[in-house]
């Protein structure tokens, strides 16, 4: 255990006063340590709810963070493309990227080790062996990996310098009016919702560029182009333009009648330069079977 010490600087409710104190916790954990009994104002544990005044010391009782080891697995990939230096694999919707707390195990990394053995690049850790970008886990669709250290910096360099082609497919909610449009609204994490990200003055550029492929009356098939590619920056920018991504529970809307188990979004094309040959590559992955049912149940709705 480890004990952390936040004084308020102002009163307020105890959760939102910790996750504001700079001690690099959310909202919800704040909230979650104190149902749990571990949080204390004078040797005295409180609620979530409860409100502190200006200078009082809280104290919290850290659990012991889990160790998570990232162990190869035999997990089947579905891989479009394969060499010394990346390898493209299409990842089906619900797999986590990587290993972390609640996902120690089953991702994509796991997959990637068994199938790579020793063969990653080791920039991002032992966690992340290989992953350059990230998906994610309800989203389908494209991801590069790289098998060497070069080879993740070239992939790197081509995200940041924004030359690299990500392009999704999305059912959105709504009849999207525009034929072709960008949007471009900073991201960053939720004032309220640590876990989520929002629209936000002082968040990171965000850039999107949207293109109507078909309309089904309430529903609206997109292209959606990124340019920079920040934490679900697809199914915020849409959200925030009141067509949020169908399935999208977390920015959408709660209940859908389509049953899904996730948003209807899917990494369709990737395209880079090769970094050892300097070819410039694109591959693309086909809808998922799921997406193409919903898709040929609109199709069939008269006056569409």
């Amino acid at each position: 255990m480890s004990e952390i010490r936040v004084t308020a600087a102002e009163p307020g409710r105890i959760d939102k006063i910790i996750a504001d104190g700079g001690a690099g916790i959310s909202r919800s954990m704040a909230a979650r340590l104190c149902e749990g009994g571990r949080v204390n104002i004078s040797g005295k544990a409180v609620s979530k709810n409860h409100k502190v005044s200006a200078g009082d010391e809280i104290v919290i009782d850290m659990p012991k963070a889990e160790t998570i080891e990232a162990v190869p697995q035999n997990i089947p990939l579905d891989i479009v493309y394969e060499d010394d230096d990346v390898i493209v694999v299409n990842k089906p919707q619900g797999m986590v990227v990587h290993p972390a707390a609640g996902n120690a195990d089953g991702t994509l990394v796991n997959a990637l080790m068994y199938h790579c053995g020793g063969s990653l690049s080791g920039i991002n850790g032992v966690i992340r062996p290989g992953i350059v970008h990230r998906i994610d886990k309800d989203t389908s669709g494209l991801l590069a990996a790289a098998k060497n250290d070069t080879a993740h910096n070239s992939l790197a360099a081509q995200l940041k310098e924004r030359k690299a082609l990500r392009k999704y497919i999305a059912l959105v909610n709504g009849n999207i009016k525009e034929d072709e449009f960008t949007i471009s609204k900073p991201l960053g994490r939720n004032p309220t919702d640590r876990k989520k990200m929002a629209v936000t003055a002082g968040g990171r550029e965000a850039v999107t560029h949207v293109k109507v492929l078909e309309r089904f009356g309430q529903y609206t098939l997109a292209e959606c182009v990124l340019e920079t590619g920040r934490t679900h920056q697809i199914r915020v920018h849409m959200a925030s333009i009141g067509h949020s991504i169908v399935g999208d529970k977390t920015y959408g809307i709660k209940k859908e009648k389509f049953n899904l188990n996730g948003q209807l979004l899917h990494a369709a094309t990737i395209g880079f330069v090769h970094p050892r040959t300097g070819e410039l590559m694109e591959f693309s992955a086909d809808l998922p079977d799921y997406f193409k049912a919903v898709l040929d149940r609109l199709k069939k709705i008269p006056g569409k």
